[in-house]
């Protein structure tokens, strides 16, 4: 067949990108322009190879292979097919795993169907050696491009380098057509811009429990704080208190027999929308439980339509996610009071409609690289974005009533 088929090994592209343009191989210090950059591959290929483009195949890797909201972008544009491998954590760093054998079993498929004249492979790795000898022995040719190295040198396995028919070098100016170095603010990322409903969510005072627990606990662990003079006579200055009662403290004083006296049975976490303790049943009000859940509002129907959209049209975005889910929860309410009683929660999200927007979120993919937790600036983001859709949707409501 002549035609050319491209494959990435996009540990290895974006990693070198952000070694040669932000001097680290950390991919969260470059933005990428996804759709230019297929394009690029894509224009490259053909210009290289003088054959038209096949498919373009796109190797990375995702915490328990669940898509992340690049891989949903990529995958539903034309001509590019997504394959994940698993994102392990080993000794505090994340490691691909399964990527390279991936590659390699589709790189000798390829040649052994006789699929294309012409592959392209984005890679550095030595282990996808025997592969490309396979195809070769299979009648393709076998291109090897390179990210331009940071220090000037290879950042390929030399023995690929020499099997390759052909080679180039992605340089510089390639790569910032369509991927650029985050700019840095004294931080490893830049501020978030400030938002006033997660300002609401987060400013309701600690209670006097929480407060009374943290001197507690503050006052049991002086003794143990080790002495103030550093063996060159200055002043080290100890841990600042976290002022909020952790789960572990509060189990603590229960076992001493304290919690009794300034802890009632019924203290707990507040709800997830909210900081330090609060006394209330266990069980949700009235008010709250009579809320219908998104699922429970939606038809198998619609339930097909929301994974299209979020495939194909939402970001990813934590504040975009929180406006989506609370779109599709008013949309869908039969009976408009269930609004009002929501609205009047405000700042906090009950907690079954709480939980499945996070649960929606994880989804979604926005637990990638964080220890299988969302964030806790995303999770505030979220709120605020489900709010402040809620907050649009009242107003217009109000607005169309006194007309």
């Amino acid at each position: 067949m002549d035609r050319c088929i491209v494959l990435v090994d996009a540990g290895y592209l974006l990693g070198a990108a952000a070694s040669l343009l932000a001097g680290e191989p950390s991919r969260s210090r470059i933005h990428v322009d996804h759709a230019a950059l297929i394009q690029g591959l894509r224009e490259r290929a053909e210009a290289d190879t003088q054959q038209p483009l096949l498919r373009i195949y796109w190797f990375d890797g995702a915490p328990d292979r669940v898509p992340q909201p690049e891989h949903r972008r990529l995958r539903v544009m034309p001509r590019v097919t997504v394959r994940l491998g698993a994102l392990t954590r080993s000794d505090g760093r994340w490691a691909q795993k399964g990527v390279d054998a991936a590659m390699h079993a589709e790189l000798t498929e390829l040649a052994r169907n006789r699929a294309c004249s012409d592959i392209v492979l984005v890679t550095g790795d030595g282990d996808l050696l025997p592969g490309m000898m396979a195809a070769k022995e299979h009648g393709v040719a076998v291109h090897l491009w390179a990210v331009q190295a940071a220090d000037g040198d290879y950042n390929q396995s030399e023995d690929l380098v020499a099997e390759a028919d052909e080679r180039r070098v992605l340089d510089r100016t390639w790569i910032t057509k369509a991927v650029r170095a985050k700019e840095l603010t004294g931080v490893c990322a830049p501020p978030p811009a400030p938002r006033p409903e997660i300002a609401a969510i987060l400013s309701a005072p600690l209670p006097e429990s929480a407060l009374a627990a943290a001197a507690e606990r503050a006052a049991q662990e002086q003794p143990h704080q080790p002495p103030a003079a550093a063996r060159n006579g200055t002043e080290e200055r100890g841990p600042a208190s976290r002022g909020v009662p952790t789960p572990k403290d509060l189990a603590a004083l229960r076992a001493h027999g304290t919690q009794a006296a300034q802890h009632p049975a019924t203290a707990t976490l507040r709800w997830s929308s909210d900081k330090g303790w609060v006394d209330r049943p266990v069980a949700e009000s009235p008010e709250a439980a009579s809320l219908p859940t998104l699922a429970q509002l939606t038809t198998a129907e619609q339930r097909w339509a929301d994974r299209e959209e979020d495939i194909t049209t939402v970001g990813g975005d934590p504040y975009e996610v929180g406006q989506v889910f609370a779109r599709r929860w008013v949309d869908r309410l039969g009976d408009q009071s269930h609004l009002q009683k929501l609205t009047a929660m405000y700042p906090r999200v009950p907690h079954r409609i709480d939980g499945e927007l996070l649960r929606y979120a994880a989804r979604f993919g926005l637990l990638a690289h964080k220890d299988d937790q969302i964030d806790e600036h995303d999770r505030y983001a979220i709120r605020a974005g489900f709010w402040r859709e809620i907050g649009v949707t009242t107003a217009a409501e109000h607005g169309s009533a006194g007309e």
